[in-house]
């Protein structure tokens, strides 16, 4: 897990191809980390992407807030629902006080 306040490097696409390639040709890991100062388990990991993209289906995908406009209708049907329950809920919880 990431501690407060840490920065993250980001390396481009160009990059991460040449690396994987050099990969591919049978450097290792460790001589290409210490080739391009990058940790090993970092390339170790996009190696692991590039193998398996079904592992990572939402792999440079941003996820933001959901829109009003991407609600339909059973949506909203289905919030409702789940609010319901949680006023039931919460209204058993204070009978049993």
């Amino acid at each position: 897990m990431a501690s407060k306040g840490q920065k993250f490097n980001k390396y481009s696409e160009e990059l991460k191809v040449e690396i994987i390639e050099e990969l591919s040709k049978g450097k290792s890991y460790r001589q290409l980390a210490r080739i391009y100062e990058i940790p090993a388990k970092t390339i170790s990991t996009w190696q692991q992407k590039l193998r398996h993209p079904e592992l990572y289906p939402n792999q440079g995908k941003k996820r933001g807030p959901i829109k009003e406009k991407d609600l339909t209708k059973e949506d909203y049907k289905e919030r409702y629902e789940i609010l319901k329950k949680y006023l039931a809920f919460l209204k058993e919880q204070r009978e049993k006080k």
